[in-house]
């Protein structure tokens, strides 16, 4: 299997470049013909995926030495400090390796240091797509810490006291930074970190082991959860809160991660479901419904934190360390979910 990795490493032979972009794009034409062959009116989230990846490798074959940041602008709007609440230092990286190691400073006194193992934020590897169709399942979690994922764990932190001796799972979780934050720093009686992806399983499960004497009592575990996978009887209303951040993006699996919410909060007692996410145009209204069909009740909170908002503002007033901030797309918004 020939792998096809953007943006390349510097001082790669320029033709053996070319060459990748060239097997890459055969690969991807095919896929699109036969997707776009199967496809109804409405593109799946494979066929977007594809489109995506394909946009990408295209224009750098036609540019080979272009911006290393284009497949990502892409992708989506990503920061690249995003609102900076957890300090984040890198420890380590082998550029013959596609991982790093980063060292995670949680800001309250007391708190243990996080280590995590993750991809560089600059690579993507034609092998992750394939994968990503044959489960059915987005890439996101691989690409980088999202912007909204920083925001859940420093909101966990700062709200410490709502997790302690409770059952927690987070959902779509990427390396896991806000299911190690409510591990390391809440005193939860259990943190499962969850996601769809293998490969980000894998990377869960490696931070989780890396970091496991900073949980003290609290038991955490790295599970593999499908949104809609129908065999979920050990996990049926088993949680006292689920967490998750910036997972209403696409809307083809809003109706599963509805589902998901309401299986896996209790009934007994009070639990509830605490998101963050950008509106994002109508994608978070049009999630909102799914979780009204299932009779679940919200709330939406603009203002939740004053770091936060006061980090909002800076970067509305065009603050360069996040230039093409936009509120809809950038901004998390607070999302309670209860019965």
């Amino acid at each position: 299997m020939y792998s096809c990795h953007f943006p390349f490493r510097k001082g790669e032979n320029v033709m053996l470049k070319f060459r990748s972009q060239q097997i890459c794009r055969h690969k991807l034409e095919s896929s699109m013909e036969t997707n776009s062959n199967s496809a109804s009116s409405n593109p799946s989230v494979s066929s977007l995926r594809w489109k995506i990846l394909r946009r990408a490798v295209l224009s750098r074959a036609k540019n080979p030495e272009g911006e290393s940041q284009l497949g990502l602008k892409l992708i989506s709007r990503k920061a690249a400090k995003g609102f900076n609440l957890i300090q984040c230092q890198l420890l380590h990286h082998d550029h013959e390796s596609r991982d790093a190691r980063f060292c995670y400073t949680l800001p309250i006194h007391g708190c243990p240091k996080l280590v995590l193992t993750q991809r560089m934020d600059d690579n993507a590897d034609f092998s992750d797509f394939e994968i990503c169709n044959r489960h059915n399942i987005d890439n996101t979690g691989l690409v980088c810490q999202w912007p909204s994922e920083d925001v859940l764990a420093y909101y966990c932190l700062s709200h410490a006291d709502m997790f302690r001796s409770k059952n927690v799972i987070e959902l779509g979780s990427g390396y896991g930074l806000a299911g190690l934050v409510i591990a390391a720093a809440t005193e939860a009686l259990e943190v499962v970190i969850s996601d769809g992806n293998p490969q980000v399983v894998d990377y869960i499960l490696h931070n989780i082991n890396t970091n496991s004497e900073a949980f003290d009592g609290t038991r955490v575990k790295s599970m593999q959860l499908h949104w809609n996978q129908k065999e979920v009887s050990n996990l049926l209303h088993t949680f006292d809160i689920v967490v998750a951040s910036d997972c209403t993006f696409f809307k083809e699996f809003h109706k599963d991660l509805a589902r998901i919410t309401e299986l896996l909060l209790k009934k007994a007692g009070h639990s509830e479901a605490i998101f963050f996410s950008p509106k994002r145009g109508n994608s978070l209204d049009k999630f909102l419904e799914e979780i009204e069909e299932k009779g679940l009740l919200f709330s939406i909170t603009e203002m939740y934190d004053a770091e936060i908002w006061t980090h909002h503002q800076q970067f509305m007033n065009r603050d360069e360390s996040w230039t093409g901030y936009e509120k809809d797309h950038c901004y998390p918004l607070l999302i309670r979910i209860t019965r």
